[in-house]
């Protein structure tokens, strides 16, 4: 059915890409807040994505890779996003008092602020943000990533392990 969908889609077909934008919607916004760590931000990259997504549906050769491809216009847009946003300067209008960066509990057990890790993601390349989200907040596999990405799972195993070693050290920076 999946396949079918994509392929109805590819062909112009704008019911069945309505029924495949509104099964991945929250997924891709998910994705793009992650990311980019700001809500308005993410719906103008969800919306870029399902735009740019219509627009290169006829490139799509195998509706077999749709998700990876899908994968890429999201990390696409937000790459755009980000590229706006350092020509905009914006200010937080909340107000609210910041959070300690680094709490000790009772075991000894340190716990990191989320304002502090978010400086700390925000300093990643997109590509590594992308890699981070799609493995530990979606939960894909290394095998599915690998996949997706077209490279063997050696290298998906070392792009994690690079990117988690550029957040620790983003997170040791901004500490």
């Amino acid at each position: 059915m999946e396949r079918s969908l994509v392929e109805r889609a590819r062909d112009g077909d704008r019911d069945a890409f309505e029924v495949l934008v509104r099964a991945r919607v929250d997924s891709v916004y998910g994705t793009a807040f992650t990311i980019l760590g700001n809500a308005s931000d993410a719906q103008d990259a969800t919306q870029e994505t399902f735009i740019s997504a219509w627009r290169a549906f006829p490139g799509l050769k195998d509706p077999e890779r749709f998700e990876a491809w899908l994968g890429r216009i999201v990390s696409n847009a937000c790459r755009m996003s980000l590229r706006h946003r350092r020509t905009i300067r914006e200010l937080p209008m909340d107000g609210s008092v910041d959070e300690p960066a680094v709490t000790i509990d009772g075991s000894g057990a340190a716990t990191i602020g989320a304002d502090l890790f978010d400086r700390a993601f925000e300093k990643l390349p997109i590509d590594q943000r992308a890699l981070l989200v799609a493995h530990h907040l979606d939960g894909r596999t290394l095998d599915e990533l690998a996949s997706e990405l077209a490279v063997p799972i050696g290298t998906v195993k070392s792009r994690l392990f690079t990117a988690r070693a550029a957040l620790q050290k983003a997170l040791e920076a901004q500490a």
